[in-house]
């Protein structure tokens, strides 16, 4: 799908945010997805633990940058979620990141708990496209442009299952999975 104007302006809509370049991977599905629809999105590296002025100074300045949504993502204590609704008045998505001590639990955990008065949407462990997907689809309530994009992507992934039945069907399950 081509750029719309609003990516080739640069104005960033949605801010990604990570707290380490371990998480790109994760991180980069949830650009690829806003980068399909179209959506405009900034990309940075922050350690809430490691350089809290910076995430501060982030996180304060992201609605004058013109975020409607972050996008967050962390491992292990997962603070970053959390810090960025606590001071960044707009939806934020956390994503919580798959760890080798316990298997992204913790991460999910500590971002699906936050207290009271302090929201944060989760979606899966390492779910960046859904991620990417909850941003385009907030940003769609007022846009009714980025609301026809979002339709056609599901159109998109509705006849993408029916090619695999139909080739399932053809084919049968045996020569399927020979793939």
């Amino acid at each position: 799908m081509a750029k719309s104007d609003e990516v080739k302006s640069g104005i960033p809509r949605v801010g990604i945010v990570m707290g380490s370049d371990s998480d790109m991977p994760v991180m980069a599905k949830a650009a690829d997805v806003l980068e399909t629809l179209g959506v405009s999105y900034e990309m940075a590296i922050i350690s809430a633990h490691r350089e809290p002025d910076v995430f501060f100074e982030y996180a304060k300045t992201a609605e004058e940058k013109g975020f409607k949504v972050i996008i967050a993502g962390a491992g292990m204590a997962a603070h970053l979620p959390g810090m960025c609704a606590a001071i960044f008045p707009m939806p934020v998505i956390g994503i919580p990141m798959h760890t080798t001590s316990l298997g992204g639990r913790d991460s999910l955990y500590s971002i699906v708990q936050m207290p009271s008065g302090i929201p944060v949407a989760t979606v899966a462990i390492n779910g960046g496209v859904n991620a990417g997907l909850l941003a385009a689809k907030i940003l769609a309530v007022s846009d009714g442009e980025l609301l026809a994009r979002l339709k056609a992507y599901s159109e998109k992934l509705k006849e993408q299952v029916e090619a695999k039945n139909a080739k399932l069907q053809e084919a049968g399950y045996q020569a399927y999975m020979e793939k």
